[in-house]
């Protein structure tokens, strides 16, 4: 049986993806999927999808000045070599990034023992794990076509536009269930607010500050992030939950529309089922800005509504009520973003894994 390894993590938008290309691919060919990763989420969200899990040392990649950057060259030099010893041993036949600054010491190493690199960008510009990744990459996956302009020419011949790989779970999500988990009855209006796998502060305070307004138009579903500060008690048309694991794609499917971030991920799970989305995505000196590229693309397809960083709880009341009092916006905002997320890609990417293996 080949050996496989998947090389990725820091958050949920790096892991989850990467679950869904190692479900698509265990089900075209037989193979053993093992992940290589950092810290104890990473761990945690891995070995939950029945996969083995091997941790190495990993140093931040950091787009700023910071002493920490001297430090973590000795935590990256580490990570190679203990990436490296583990794929000696475990003798893949093919290693697949789904990014991440943990990503990189694994595709430095497995490029140094001749083992071929797959590497997956999310984002409408890729990346500097992945711009890294790419010097050692036979192929590379990106999810907008235009990701491939922000590349070497170089490395331009060997993309593949395939979209965000989204797990299955959210592809064969009911609707029904979402509202039955949530005792809800089908005509109740529900807002979903997700602020991706670690929360989002600021998300989190717009939302308390306007539940009030919120809470009179509908029933307000909010993942707040484990342990989040100044989160309302749960009241009868609000529900918060530090994180929502198994139930999140049913009651996605039962959402009327949905408020987050514009990580990938996230974006790319609403999409899927068709949500119309208002975006405020992360801005500002600690973000290379990829969530406000993501936004703008989405909006420019008209599936998204965008709210600026400086946006108020009662802005948020206000394009939230604009967008429950008319249904044929939000209509034509799901159906666009549908369209947008309408390839396969974990698909995609497990199928051209598997004709690289077999030829």
């Amino acid at each position: 049986m080949l050996h496989i390894a998947f090389a990725g993590g820091g958050t949920g938008g790096h892991i989850y993806p990467g679950l869904a290309v190692a479900a698509s691919l265990q089900k075209i060919m037989p193979c053993r999927v093992f992940w290589i990763g950092s810290g104890a989420m990473d761990r945690t969200i891995v070995e939950r999808a029945g996969l083995e899990f091997f941790a190495i040392p990993a140093g931040k990649l950091r787009r700023y000045f910071s002493v920490r950057n001297f430090f973590d060259m000795f935590k990256v030099a580490a990570g190679f070599a203990a990436a490296r010893r583990l794929l000696k041993r475990e003798k893949p036949a093919l290693l697949f990034s789904k990014g991440g600054f943990v990503s990189v010491p694994p595709c430095a190493a497995a490029a140094s023992l001749r083992i071929p690199v797959f590497t997956h960008e999310s984002d409408y510009s890729p990346g500097l794990a992945t711009r890294i990744n790419a010097r050692f990459a036979a192929r590379i996956f990106t999810a907008f076509e235009e990701a491939s302009a922000f590349l070497p020419p170089a490395a331009r011949p060997k993309v593949q536009t395939v979209g965000n790989p989204i797990r299955p779970e959210f592809r064969a999500a009911d609707a029904a269930k979402g509202r039955a988990f949530l005792g809800l009855g089908p005509e109740a209006p529900l807002l979903l607010v997700l602020g991706g796998s670690l929360g989002a502060r600021q998300i989190n305070g717009l939302v308390a500050a306007s539940l009030g307004e919120l809470t009179r138009r509908c029933t307000v579903v909010h993942q707040t992030g484990a342990g989040a500060e100044g989160i309302p008690p749960a009241g009868e048309r609000y529900r918060p939950f530090g994180f929502i694991q198994d139930e999140l794609p049913h009651i996605l499917a039962a959402a009327d529309l949905v408020f987050c971030r514009s990580g990938a991920g996230t974006i790319w799970e609403c999409a899927s089922l068709g949500k119309p989305m208002i975006l405020l995505p992360l801005s500002g000196s600690g973000t290379r800005g990829d969530q406000v590229e993501n936004a703008r693309f989405l909006e420019k397809a008209g599936a998204a509504l965008t709210l600026g960083g400086d946006v108020s709880p009662g802005g948020l009341a206000a394009a939230v009520q604009s967008l429950l009092e008319d249904a044929a916006r939000r209509r034509s905002l799901g159906e666009a973003a549908a369209r947008f997320a309408a390839r396969d890609g974990a698909a995609l990417i497990a199928g051209a894994i598997k004709a690289r293996l077999d030829g």
